[in-house]
């Protein structure tokens, strides 16, 4: 009584045709690819989130040390002008 017979196959893959549709089962099999691409993904995905975060952090670095290096120049220019406006007084 098990599934031996081409008859009990074709049986079925009727049913399984009505109850899902042809559309359904034709996204069956992209969509199974990419449930399994994202999996593989997730796995390495700590890797590259590392990655990620160590360039936007060295970014980061960066700008904070070029905003301090401009701001030396203006900061002396400042001191500059109170030494020459207390000069003329």
């Amino acid at each position: 009584m098990g599934f031996d017979s081409i008859w009990h196959w074709g049986i079925f893959l009727v049913i399984v045709l009505l109850l899902f549709g042809t559309k359904k089962i034709r996204n069956l099999g992209p969509d199974l690819g990419e449930a399994i691409r994202g999996f593989k993904k997730g796995l390495s995905g700590d890797d590259e989130a590392k990655k990620k975060e160590e360039e936007e952090e060295a970014a980061r670095r960066k700008e904070a040390e070029q905003l301090r290096a401009d701001s030396k120049p203006a900061e002396q220019a400042s001191k500059q002008g109170q030494h020459d406006s207390s000069e003329t007084r």
